[in-house]
């Protein structure tokens, strides 16, 4: 039987660690089945030159065809334009070379090539959402509506995404928060009648997580001193602990304040940053009176992060919670369960802090201010934290790498079978 030709296109490059942590692996995983991929992603140059040899083995290892674009970024709007008008050439041209089953598109600008072939040529997609993009862009501050180029961007987007929600085979959504935003706009007046008519296809799969490599049985107590070693840290003090980027979205002023108001009631406690931005980190907390020595930061490759985060006690995020971030799956939450490690975050992103009042996986700030940070910090220093060891079960049960694959691969069938 021959396989299904599946194109599977990633506005994130495959050399970028997201790409590594949330496409590659669910390629591999799903390739084993009766599907051949073909990937295209837009690549930065200089992440390009450095680790195109590793992604191009991983994909040939899983027989994966890699078309890497370069990723222009330079002139906003305009680069965009550019970016789309050679993924369009290169998608048609691969179509007429080898008929394409099924374009898994992911988020919405290679949605514009997916919804053009599927309008052209009817190759069915599936609309990989990955959360409001166009209202992310405002949120973070990218776009700024009051200027009229931005604002015609914007409206052209979100006019774009209800008609990708109406012709798309399916429909991935990172959270049930953001399904149940989406499933809200069949009912507004405004809303065009094919929407309003159509039994919409919303499977949620949050980002999901390699638990075979963050599994806290894999880093011994001999690499966990080693570690601790080079960090000058010792075994008896609380580590607060943050993996990832600050970026746009991740609130480090107050995340910095939290720690401030932590370390009062225990002065034996610090701050380790797993990341790539120190000099950032460590400004911002001198500006708020933090000494040095008090912070930590260590930037690593993707398959170090776990051997990290087990030497945290606890972890936090904060994340602007704005309404685009109904629609986002933190990363980090899947990895940080899965260490078995307590989540410290924030009401009002996406499914977050409903999982950990769930599954009593931490604690959840509802304001950001210090009688909230406070009540918190008196429950964390009077914890049990060997008792958070079941979150690998139940991260197991939320963010499996296995599962999510399973979920994609049903939404497939499904398409192809309509």
């Amino acid at each position: 039987m021959q396989k299904k030709h599946i194109l599977f296109v990633s506005y994130d490059g495959m050399t970028d660690s997201l790409g590594q942590s949330q496409v590659l692996p669910y390629i591999r995983e799903i390739s084993k089945k009766d599907y051949r991929y073909t990937l295209i992603s837009f690549e930065k140059d200089d992440r390009y030159k450095q680790h195109h040899k590793t992604i191009e083995q991983i994909c040939a290892n899983s027989e994966v065809d890699w078309i890497p674009i370069s990723y222009s970024g330079s002139i906003p709007i305009i680069s965009t334009i550019w970016n789309v008008y050679r993924l369009k050439k290169e998608v048609f041209k691969l179509h007429k070379r080898r008929p394409i089953d099924l374009f898994h598109s992911r988020s919405h600008v290679p949605s514009l090539a997916a919804h053009a072939l599927f309008l052209k040529k009817k190759v069915p997609f599936l609309f990989d959402m990955r959360g409001f993009w166009a209202d992310e862009r405002v949120d973070g501050k990218v776009w700024d509506l009051g200027n009229p180029i931005f604002k015609k961007v914007y409206n052209f987007f979100k006019r774009k995404e209800i008609e990708f929600i109406i012709d798309a085979g399916a429909i991935i959504s990172l959270t049930e928060n953001g399904k149940v935003e989406i499933e809200s706009w069949q009912h507004k007046q405004t809303t065009p009648k094919a929407l309003r008519d159509k039994q919409l296809d919303i499977t949620v799969i949050p980002c999901c997580v390699d638990t075979a490599l963050f599994d806290p049985e894999k880093v011994t107590l001999e690499y966990k001193n080693e570690l601790r070693t080079t960090l000058n840290i010792q075994t008896d003090q609380f580590v607060l602990g943050y993996v990832g980027s600050i970026g746009t979205w991740y609130m480090l002023p107050e995340m910095l304040d939290f720690f401030q108001v932590l370390e009062k009631k225990n002065p034996n406690a610090i701050f380790l940053f797993v990341s790539n931005e120190g000099d950032k980190i460590y400004e911002l907390a001198a500006q708020k009176g933090i000494a040095a020595d008090k912070i930590r930061v260590v930037s690593c490759l993707h398959s170090q992060v776990a051997s990290y985060i087990s030497l945290f006690t606890a972890s936090i995020y904060f994340i602007i919670p704005a309404y685009s971030k109904k629609a986002s799956s933190p990363t980090k939450q899947a990895e940080l369960m899965s260490m078995g490690i307590p989540v410290i975050c924030n009401a009002g992103v996406g499914d977050s802090d409903l999982i950990v009042k769930k599954h009593q996986a931490g604690w959840v700030v509802d304001e950001f201010i210090d009688v909230n940070y406070q009540s918190v910090v008196d429950m964390l220093v009077s914890s049990d934290f060997s008792e958070f060891s079941r979150l690998s079960a139940s991260c197991k049960d939320i963010f499996q790498l296995e599962k999510g694959a399973e979920h994609f691969e049903a939404s497939y069938r499904r398409i192809m079978n309509k």
